[in-house]
């Protein structure tokens, strides 16, 4: 694996909010498969390095690369087209609370350039029985608990099968219980060969479920060991 070609570089990056330096000095990688954990404190940039992944605000200094796309060189008109690559799980889940889960996977499938009905359909439902939702796609936003619209939110991260899924505190807003299980189902679809980078604050999910850990500070992004989690 550490052969292969990363999903996500950065090197010598700064990211920047409105000319504002967020951070600097930003030097990590994502392999094909791989899960990382991005922690730090509160306001230390860690939602601002993935918008940064996304396309949301722009590399303005440094190279970086995300499924293959130049970040220092991309167009607005090419967001939409790494964004198919991606899966995006929000903490505050964004949802369209105006119709039901299906038409909110739809509304994702079109601006994403899906037009067969019957492929979308089909789509849809396997999105949502991997996320155990399977009848769920009537109900509204406000009819489901938060863990529940949760998976939603992961449901249609994996509409488009994408090679990375991007957390970023996807358990923030839930009770412990839950944030098991949202755990569970990410390490699930880590298993099937998807890349996930997870920003996350809660230190006792890490320690539930393992894996590398890089951490956002002043100085950068450093990778860190357990030992921090003390």
């Amino acid at each position: 694996m550490n052969d292969a070609h990363p999903v996500i570089s950065l090197k010598d990056a700064s990211i920047f909010i409105h000319n504002i330096l967020i951070l600097s000095d930003v030097n990590l990688s994502l392999q094909p498969g791989e899960f990382r954990y991005l922690i730090g404190r509160t306001g230390s940039g860690k939602s601002s390095l993935i918008k940064t992944l996304y396309g949301e605000l722009p590399l303005q200094q440094g190279d970086g690369e995300v499924a293959g796309f130049d970040l220092k060189k991309l167009r607005t008109r090419q967001i939409p087209y790494l964004r198919r690559k991606l899966g995006i799980v929000f903490q505050d889940f964004h949802l369209l609370m105006d119709r039901n889960i299906k038409e909110n996977l739809l509304f994702v499938l079109r601006a994403t350039g899906w037009d067969d009905k019957r492929l979308m359909e089909n789509r849809i439902e396997k999105v949502l029985d991997s996320v155990g939702l399977k009848t769920k796609g009537f109900k509204r936003p406000h009819q489901l608990s938060g863990g529940e619209q949760q998976r939603v939110v992961i449901a249609r991260a994996l509409l488009n099968e994408p090679e990375i899924i991007l957390a970023d505190e996807p358990t923030g807003n839930l009770d412990p219980q839950t944030s098991d299980e949202i755990m569970t189902l990410l390490s699930d679809i880590h298993k099937q060969g998807k890349a996930i980078l997870m920003a996350t604050h809660n230190y006792s999910l890490i320690r539930k479920f393992p894996s590398s850990i890089l951490k956002v500070d002043k100085d950068g992004v450093s990778e860190v060991g357990a030992e921090v989690l003390m």
